[in-house]
């Protein structure tokens, strides 16, 4: 299972997964951040993709540095970890756990303490995920909206 950063080779097989994890999000969108992430500075975004041949991408790891208040942190810079998925056929097989040690040493290089993550209250897989990961809960948050 060889990890690697993504390059801009392999946004199309990286937005194909994309859409699975955020379905609600547009392929222009998801092209729109992907370029973003590949245009950012490596010690400020990082992306890693396991492999399964050269054009399979069988699980993906996105994250960022954040500067700002992190919910549940005590250090700045924080690494956040955007975003983390398997295909579903892939999961169990230690992919996961491959793609955030390699997400971990990527934040240990920038000098964080902290890993952050979240995930939606009714996502049980990723919580799951998450705390089997060693992530500790820090909170709960509902947002709100109103038009006005």
């Amino acid at each position: 299972m060889p990890i690697r950063t993504a390059t801009s080779s392999d946004i199309h097989a990286w937005i194909s997964l994309r859409t699975e994890l955020w379905g609600d999000t547009s392929l222009d969108q998801h092209r729109d951040e992907v370029t973003k992430m590949l245009a950012r500075p490596a010690d400020q975004c990082a992306v890693f993709l396991d492999i399964a041949n050269e054009s399979e991408i069988r699980g993906f790891a996105e994250a960022t540095l954040r500067h700002d208040y992190v919910n549940g942190c005590n250090t700045s810079p924080v690494a956040f970890l955007e975003g983390i998925f398997v295909r579903s056929q892939d999961r169990g097989s230690g992919i996961g756990r491959l793609l955030l040690r390699s997400v971990q040493s990527w934040a240990q290089d920038q000098g964080c303490t902290e890993l952050a993550s979240d995930a939606e209250l009714c996502n049980l897989p990723s919580f799951r995920f998450h705390m089997a990961m060693g992530f500790e809960e820090t909170e709960r948050v509902v947002f709100f909206r109103k038009p006005i």
